[in-house]
């Protein structure tokens, strides 16, 4: 008889410390604001997933499987020719625009190695001709591994630090981080080492606009997408839909 009152109130105690965590707070992402929410998460595992995305040329996209299970791969160049020098490959999240927010994704750059081998990320993008892309790549100079914006106009670089490259390495999937806060300009821009930022600048032209992927024209996978911030809008983007009257030049 004690042994079953005892047991009682064990499932009792159990029970209480149960429904007292599920009533506490979720906490944020770590180093995520207060005030912050998971916005968009996308791990690729459903073919589904390619249809949350608006590209530049479709047929150069495509759902893959790796080891760690789906990704989004995009193969090369195409046959999309922006206006002004820009990066031809680019594939947005095409109903939500984002403010303030922090992007982070897994990266694999699939392509050979040289000076400006890179993977992309955008975001502020509010038409073909206007948005930022962060340019990731081997070695830095004023058009590689920095942070770019494209104002109808040639892409201009407007980091205010970067650092001398990265290593892509060969089939080797790193980690990237993008905090942007419109309010006061703040980009930054991470890889693999989340406590120190490889690029930063501090730019107020866009306020807000569509996040993306892709390359200025090389050929790479993303995987694990989370997008955190205190809001977005959910509109469906359009930007693709028209062909462009002339190929730009080649970096």
């Amino acid at each position: 008889m004690r042994r079953m009152v005892f047991i009682l109130c064990v499932l009792a105690l159990a029970g209480v410390m149960l429904a007292a965590a599920s009533a506490e707070p979720k906490k944020p992402a770590a180093n995520v604001p207060a005030g912050y929410k998971l916005l968009y998460s996308q791990n690729f595992d459903k073919p589904a997933a390619i249809g949350d995305f608006e590209f530049t040329d479709a047929k150069q996209w495509k759902l893959t499987t790796t080891d760690k299970g789906g990704a989004l791969e995009f193969g090369g160049r195409g046959k999309y020719r922006p206006k002004v020098r820009s990066p031809l490959i680019i594939g947005l999240i095409s109903d939500r625009v984002f403010e303030d927010f922090i992007l982070e994704a897994d990266l694999l750059q699939t392509g050979k190695e040289y000076g400006h081998r890179d993977m992309c990320l955008f975001f502020g993008f509010t038409d073909k001709s206007k948005y930022y892309y962060c340019h990731i790549a081997t070695k830095a100079d004023k058009n590689a591994h920095n942070i770019m914006i494209v104002n109808d106009k040639p892409r201009t670089n407007i980091a205010t630090k970067t650092t001398k490259g990265i290593d892509w390495g060969k089939a080797k999937w790193h980690k990237v981080r993008l905090e942007r806060k419109a309010s006061d300009g703040t980009i930054r821009v991470f890889f693999d080492d989340m406590t120190k930022p490889i690029m930063e600048a501090n730019d107020k032209t866009f306020k807000s606009g569509y996040v993306g992927f892709g390359s200025f024209d090389d050929s790479g996978r993303i995987d694990n997408v989370r997008i955190w911030g205190p809001k977005m809008q959910e509109k469906k983007s359009a930007f693709f839909q028209k062909k462009e009257p002339a190929p730009a030049a080649e970096k």
